[in-house]
């Protein structure tokens, strides 16, 4: 179940290679995202010292939480092999490319953040990728209109 997207990402950026990876949660911060009260969009990942941390990501307080309820936009860890870092790593110090959350769901229990791999676009791909849209949306209508 997708409790919160990063629908910003795929506007700004061309999504080249995909990740699943858990976080190091504290408290009630699970209680509070799968109540949705979570927000990714101006978050960004980074890697330092071979290990990866989600940035600005903002989880609001669990209202029925202690006085001990973490920082909501504290910096998270990410779970994920060496191997894996060092992929993303490879990639990140080529210009253009940066590591950005795309959607936090639950798989089996257990809270799930999908990063992926990005590439900026310009604003010349933008405008690109909205008319493809529009001429798609255009598509359908007409096909639907038809039958």
């Amino acid at each position: 179940m997708v409790l919160a997207r990063n629908k910003k990402a795929f506007h700004d950026y061309f999504i080249e290679d995909r990740l699943e990876v858990g976080m190091e949660l504290i408290g009630s911060e699970v209680k509070s995202i799968k109540a949705g009260k979570v927000s990714i969009k101006e978050s960004f990942v980074r890697i330092i010292k071979d290990e990866m941390f989600v940035m600005n990501m903002n989880i609001t307080p669990w209202e029925y939480g202690s006085v001990y309820n973490p920082d909501e936009s504290r910096v998270r860890k990410l779970l994920l092999h060496k191997r894996e870092i060092k992929k993303f790593h490879e990639k990140v110090k080529q210009e253009g490319y940066t590591i950005l959350p795309l959607s936090i769901y639950t798989k089996g229990g257990l809270v799930k953040m999908e990063i992926a791999l990005g590439k900026g676009k310009k604003n010349y791909d933008k405008r690109q990728s909205m008319a493809k849209k529009d001429q798609q949306r255009q598509i359908d209508r007409a096909m639907k209109e038809r039958h």
